[in-house]
């Protein structure tokens, strides 16, 4: 949500209310989801999420995303085989982005890598 704009509402959805409410959303809609592998803490990848998925998420215990670039909802895993169990779910303070914490089934990472941080540390400077 950027300064001074109205939030978005969320789109007609299952997700329970009170969670909705809670809710901090981007202009579009999108919240980011961040994927963590629940027994090593290892962070998987980075989604984007809407109301909807969120539901779905939390009701199938399987990641359901937002494709930004398809404009549809993706399961992870329904293509690739490489699944999301889902294990928990939790809002981070500020209420605008979600950690799901998953038993990850291969590869989390689209270029078949099993996380998508693993391309390369940044230099800090000395």
């Amino acid at each position: 949500m950027t300064s001074g704009s109205a939030p978005v509402p969320p789109p007609a959805s299952g997700l329970d209310p009170e969670i909705a409410a809670r809710l901090k959303r981007g202009a579009d809609g999108l919240f980011p989801a961040i994927a963590q592998q629940y027994d090593t803490g290892e962070v998987l990848m980075l989604g984007w999420m809407d109301d909807e998925a969120l539901h779905r998420t939390l009701t199938t215990g399987r990641c359901t995303y937002w494709s930004r670039s398809r404009q549809e909802y993706w399961v992870k895993g329904d293509t690739s085989g490489h699944v999301q169990h889902v294990k928990s779910v939790a809002l981070d303070c500020d209420d605008d982005t979600v950690l799901v914490r998953v038993d990850q089934v291969g590869a989390a990472c689209h270029t078949g890598d099993r996380t998508c941080f693993d391309a390369g540390t940044l230099p800090l400077a000395q």
